[in-house]
């Protein structure tokens, strides 16, 4: 296990290269404070130099915030992301255990979830998948994680939530919790009206990961 001066590349720091792509960003991007001393335990235990924005986000920031919060950047957590990377992942002796040999790094509004893979879901290893709740089943978007956060900032993400998004999601948003999403029902993927006629509530983003990733497709399996 590698040591924190091991981790910490003081000579060519990513966190001002993620700060740059922030600067360059089309839509919102918040980064959020944390807690030095939990900034170090958290990169310790994730083990990933901050020579990477992965590692610069986990060590410097509490999270990123991205459209007003509709995509949350999982750091070392703080209030507004209460949450950790490591927290989430359910990370023990520096593996995740939430989602095997996968690191989930982010996700929606909505209990879209974004993750690394690391051979634990169908999507090419060291690229970012996202499971779609609306499909119930990892999507590989074909992008390392910095590439996924550039199309975070820049990306079309109107198009690409534009069957999940209703009228006022912004203001929403911004209101919502970072260890919470938005339970709708229907859920998404079921045939139904667009989201602005079911109903949506915010609920503990745990009770999303149970029900979209272990119980919907155990109960009604491939889809």
């Amino acid at each position: 296990m590698r040591t924190l001066d091991a981790l910490v590349d003081e000579a060519d720091p990513g966190l001002p290269v993620v700060q740059e792509w922030i600067d360059a960003a089309t839509r919102p991007v918040e980064m959020l404070p944390c807690d030095p001393a939990i900034g170090d335990q958290t990169l310790l235990e994730l083990q990933v130099t901050t020579r990477s924005p992965m590692g610069a986000i986990a060590h410097r920031t509490g999270g990123l915030l991205i459209d007003d919060g509709w995509v949350r950047v999982l750091g070392a957590g703080c209030e507004r992301l209460p949450r950790s990377i490591i927290e989430w992942n359910r990370a023990r002796d520096g593996q995740p255990t939430r989602q095997r040999e996968a690191w989930l790094v982010g996700d929606d509004a909505v209990g879209g979830f974004f993750a690394v893979s690391g051979g634990g879901i169908p999507v090419e290893r060291g690229k970012v998948g996202y499971f779609a709740p609306d499909r119930l089943a990892w999507e590989d978007t074909r992008l390392g994680y910095s590439g996924w956060l550039s199309w975070l900032f820049t990306g079309k993400l109107d198009r690409y939530y534009e069957r999940e998004r209703w009228p006022g999601w912004r203001e929403d948003c911004r209101a919502l919790a970072g260890d919470r999403a938005y339970s709708i029902v229907p859920p998404l993927c079921a045939k139904g009206p667009p989201p602005a006629e079911r109903t949506r509530r915010p609920v503990p983003l745990d009770e999303l990961w149970s029900l979209y990733v272990d119980e919907l497709p155990r109960q009604l399996g491939p889809r």
